[in-house]
């Protein structure tokens, strides 16, 4: 038995047909899964509700985009600049990297106007945010738990600090499953450009204690999107078949023996592998996009910038991809904020416009939810003595939900005079997330997985709330 084992690892490692662990085990979809719910997995019983949503492009400005320089504009900034920061608002409070230094007001470094009908205030670092101002509705009263990059970025995927759970994207994809059976149901994709571009661990898509088949896929920018997705030099798809159906049958037989719905399962992701050597190389096709797409997005296919992720991301959602999720790393403007906020706001603010007006267009957008923010947000208060900086802040900060049941041009919640604590409306982290849910038709009280004893769901066993006001 053991010769058989080691031939059959030799027969695969020298095939050349790997396509990464990762990839594979998310395209699995097991017979157990099909049996409960769609043709391409899902849960029996989901959704409870009517469904809103059908996916979700989450753009995640990572590092915590200042919610002061973008859409929670405060005269009194302005008036204080300079002068102590009220003891009455910072006394006793997490403070990232000013704990125990002299706290000064921080003017906002840009001007702030109304636009569209509706009169959203949007800062002159988003001109075209501010074109689309009647499109999304701004939440200025998030509040988060965790005051350091890495553990927010867990928290905002999964609702925990704890490292090991399962993500938004997993949670989505595990209860109604994908709408293609050719390309994961949850991708990733990251860009990069701003200061102190922070790491993002592969752990962040994780599935947690979900099946792995459920853990999001990182797509490359640059190159293949998936490693080894191409058949290798003077292979032909046919023999490419005849392999994978070699492959599945040694499975097969094997199976008869040990009874695995694992080997079943990885039959499935052969299969699944051979599909996406056509649909992945035609997805990053982009000869058949128009110029003035293009041009709108600002894209150069193939660069790797958050401009072409976004094309993608449009891509992908066409073709049935449930959870999309785009990092933009270099938000955390500790020093040169101004500067750097001109930097990332060039690079993610038109592709941005883009990519609703190109939703809009093609009637997606009215099925799709688009949600913008980073981990949290930044203090009133300047990190830098003679520049300008500001430090993480969790107490308040805002982000914005556009698309399918939500209502556009409009804004949720407040915080106080200087942008410190979310007052009005206060919305947690949890909230947004069975906020998400609700929209997809998922009620997060009754959507959990028994896990150590505890019945365990994307919004934790702590209480949250649909916020219900923001919904159309």
């Amino acid at each position: 038995m053991f010769d058989q084992i080691l031939n059959r690892r030799t027969f695969l490692s020298s095939s050349g047909v790997g396509l990464g662990s990762a990839a594979l085990s998310n395209l699995i979809f097991s017979d157990q899964l099909q049996a409960g719910g769609t043709e391409t997995g899902g849960q029996a019983g989901l959704p409870h509700l009517p469904q809103k949503i059908k996916r979700v492009i989450f753009l995640c400005m990572a590092g915590g985009p200042s919610h002061l320089e973008t859409f929670d504009y405060k005269p009194e900034l302005e008036r204080l600049h300079g002068q102590p920061m009220p003891e009455s608002f910072t006394a006793g409070q997490p403070i990232a990297q000013l704990q125990g230094q002299e706290l000064k007001c921080q003017k906002p470094l840009t001007k702030f106007g109304k636009y569209g009908e509706s009169g959203q205030l949007i800062s002159d670092f988003l001109p075209w945010h501010q074109k689309m101002a009647d499109d999304f509705c701004v939440v200025k009263s998030l509040v988060t738990e965790q005051i350091n990059h890495d553990p927010a970025h867990t928290f905002m995927n999964t609702g925990t600090a704890i490292s090991g759970r399962p993500s938004m994207g997993s949670w989505i994809t595990y209860g109604l499953g994908s709408e293609t059976q050719d390309l994961p149901g949850f991708v990733v994709m990251t860009s990069v450009g701003g200061r102190n571009p922070q790491p993002i661990a592969s752990r962040q898509w994780s599935s947690g204690f979900l099946p792995s088949q459920y853990q999001g896929v990182e797509f490359s920018s640059t190159g293949d999107p998936v490693y080894y997705v191409r058949p290798p030099q003077g292979v032909t798809l046919s023999q490419q078949r005849q392999l994978v159906d070699a492959v599945n049958e040694l499975n097969r037989h094997r199976n008869q023996s040990i009874q695995n719905p694992e080997v079943d399962a990885r039959i499935a992701a052969y299969e699944m592998a051979f599909r996406m050597q056509t649909s992945v190389p035609e997805l990053m096709d982009m000869s058949g996009e128009p110029k003035h797409i293009l041009d709108m997005y600002g894209a150069t296919p193939g660069d790797g910038s958050y401009a072409s992720n976004c094309l993608l991301a449009r891509r992908l959602a066409e073709r049935g991809v449930r959870f999309i999720q785009l990092y933009h790393r270099g938000w955390d403007h500790h020093g040169g904020l101004e500067r750097y906020m001109n930097i990332c706001c060039d690079l993610t603010d038109k592709p941005t416009y883009a990519l609703i007006q190109d939703l809009k267009l093609r009637g997606m957008l009215d099925d799709t939810l688009v949600i913008w923010g980073g981990e949290f947000g930044r203090t009133p208060m300047s990190q830098e003595k003679g520049g300008t900086g500001r430090d993480h802040h969790i107490k308040g900060f805002s982000m914005w939900m556009a698309g399918g049941g939500v209502k556009g041009g409009t804004s949720y919640g407040a915080t106080d005079e200087l942008g410190y604590h979310a007052v009005e409306n206060v919305a947690h982290v949890r909230d947004l997330h069975a906020t998400m849910l609700h929209l997809f038709g998922i009620d997060h009280n009754r959507f959990t997985v028994k896990f150590q004893g505890l019945d365990l769901g994307l919004t934790g066993v702590e209480e949250a709330h649909v916020i219900k006001d923001i919904l159309s």
